[in-house]
């Protein structure tokens, strides 16, 4: 039974339609925010609204609501939680064979500073995991990475969180401007020049913001320079690559770049650096929301002297990880794989829901197809780095499957959040709902350069993903700016570039850094309150930037 999208309910206007549309949202933001809820009990709850708005006002068939609910779920379950699983796996094999304390002691060599141990792993290698394989992986994998480095959850988390913002755009070999240019029909170069020239900003900055947010503008105190050498050098080579070569290597090189460049910085002032690892400001860093008990930084402790063949098979599990996902993301190699993936048309669902202007211009079919990609996605990659590591680093068959029952259990509310969280993002989708609030955002007139940022960020907060958020708003924001006389291409990169900064409060993002990190309930509420405010700030900013370009700069 086909089913034509309605995006004005109950025959009143527009506001009152959008009103009606948010309830999923408010739903989500009173009970994180002000009634603290745990949050699979806020996602759970948030879909049960969605499902009554869907099928009560939206008339959407009550088969077609559910059949989008599950589609929503299995998406949260493979690609989403397969990363995480395997993200957090790996970790725990080389904390059991007890290689990450060589890891640890390796990064300490190089520089006490809490700060400056931040800034290389959730800010330059995070950006190189979101580069190459993106879907989470950057903030399992280095959450995991700080807490073994004796970062407290809290803080761990939510470094993790903001500094997997400017990266995002240009993500898993620069999918999300590729998958904006399809669905817009708009070039792919100039797209990725676009996004690039408001990424870049930010970008410069991140490092700089990262350090304050956590621990106040105290905590910048004795490392100005190589905080700001990380953002100048990724911020540049990310405006360069993506404006002169395109978007699929922008993340990686810039990542290299960033830690190239801190790497030479520390390795030549490594004593003044290091110096400044038991300021109070630093352990405030280090240990935000821990308790008094928890463990503080010492500055005299003395890192054992490895060789430098024990550090080496101390990162093999980390080598291995990029080796792997590279190889996954190389063209023959994806290819290959891609064709091991089976395309399921989703029964009761597949085109069977119609898009209608001016949303889209002529009525068209939605598709609903679920890419079963068991072999050629970054999970799989993120798998055989794990049993490749658990086989170099002679865990037994026995100890191996005991870490993975244990992430298992870790990982149970977790994969219970993202799953109920894609399946309320999907069936909002399906049902129009989010389009209504897009025509809500796109009524804005002379200030939708700034509200199409925040388009973009309420796009990923409600799915989590940039791709995502570009596949369903990118269209629309093109008819907006077209019809209202501005840019189309400086539109939707202002879409993409939003919307990595609401990438910290989805839920699914947060359920991936509470699984890494052990958060409780009462701190992932905690969290969400801190990256709240902090989303809100950087989107617009983001928003600002772009009026800057599309009134002053005219690009």
């Amino acid at each position: 039974m086909i089913w034509h999208q309605t995006y004005l309910l109950f025959g009143h206007g527009l506001a009152f339609s959008a009103l009606l549309a948010s309830l999923p949202i408010v739903t989500l933001l009173l009970l994180l925010g002000v009634f603290r809820r745990p949050a699979w009990v806020a996602a759970l709850t948030g879909l049960v609204v969605t499902f009554l708005l869907a099928t009560l006002a939206y008339r959407m068939p009550v088969p077609s609501a559910i059949s989008a609910a599950l589609h929503g779920a299995a998406f949260g379950l493979l690609p989403i939680s397969w990363i995480v699983f395997w993200a957090i796996a790996l970790f725990r094999v080389t904390v059991e064979m007890g290689q990450f304390e060589i890891i640890k002691d390796s990064i300490g060599q190089l520089t006490a500073d809490p700060r400056l141990q931040a800034l290389l792993i959730a800010f330059a290698f995070g950006a190189f995991l979101e580069g190459a394989a993106g879907f989470g992986t950057p903030v399992a994998i280095a959450a995991a990475m700080l807490i073994g480095l004796g970062f407290s959850p809290f803080s761990a988390s939510a470094i993790c969180l903001l500094a997997n913002t400017a990266p995002v755009a240009f993500g898993s070999i620069g999918i999300p401007v590729v998958t904006l240019a399809i669905t817009t029909g708009l070039p792919l170069h100039p797209l990725s020049a676009a996004v690039g020239r408001i990424c870049a900003p930010m970008s410069l900055i991140l490092p700089l913001y990262i350090v304050a947010a956590i621990g106040g503008f105290g905590s910048l105190a004795g490392i100005w320079i190589p905080t700001i050498l990380a953002g100048t050098s990724f911020a540049l080579v990310q405006f360069l690559i993506s404006n002169f070569i395109g978007p699929q290597l922008t993340d990686i090189l810039a990542a290299l770049a960033a830690m190239a460049a801190m790497f030479a910085y520390l390795r030549l002032k490594k004593s003044s650096s290091a110096e400044h690892a038991d300021l109070p400001a630093a352990r405030r860093f280090a240990h935000m929301g821990a308790p008094p008990e928890f463990p503080t930084l010492r500055a005299e402790t003395l890192t054992p002297n490895y060789t430098t063949q024990q550090v080496l098979y101390a990162w093999l599990p980390y080598a291995l990880l990029v080796v792997c996902v590279l190889l996954w993301g190389w063209m023959p190699v994806q290819t290959a794989l891609n064709n091991l993936t089976v395309m399921i048309k989703w029964p009761m669902l597949h085109d069977l829901v119609y898009r209608m202007p001016p949303i889209v211009k002529t009525p068209s079919p939605y598709h609903a197809i679920y890419a079963l990609t068991w072999a050629g996605g970054s999970g799989t990659a993120c798998m055989v780095a794990t049993l490749l590591s658990a086989l170099s680093l002679r865990m037994s068959p026995r100890d191996f499957l005991h870490v993975l029952w244990k992430v298992t259990l870790q990982l149970r509310l977790p994969t219970l959040t993202v799953t109920a969280v894609l399946a309320l993002a999907f069936l909002m989708n399906y049902s129009g709902a989010t389009a209504t609030l897009g025509l809500a955002f796109a009524a804005s007139a002379a200030l939708f350069p700034f509200f199409s940022s925040m388009l973009g960020w309420l796009g990923v907060f409600l799915t989590g993903s940039d791709t995502s958020a570009n596949a369903l708003f990118g269209n629309l924001q093109v008819v907006t700016a077209t019809h209202l006389g501005f840019n189309p291409t400086l539109m939707a990169a202002a879409n993409s570039t939003g919307g990595v900064m609401g990438k910290m409060i989805s839920l699914q993002t947060l359920a991936i850094a509470a699984a890494a990190t052990g958060l409780s309930p009462n701190e992932q509420v905690k969290l969400f309150r801190f990256t709240l405010k902090h989303s809100i700030l950087l989107a617009s900013l983001v928003g600002l930037i772009t009026l800057l370009y599309a009134y002053v700069l005219h690009l």
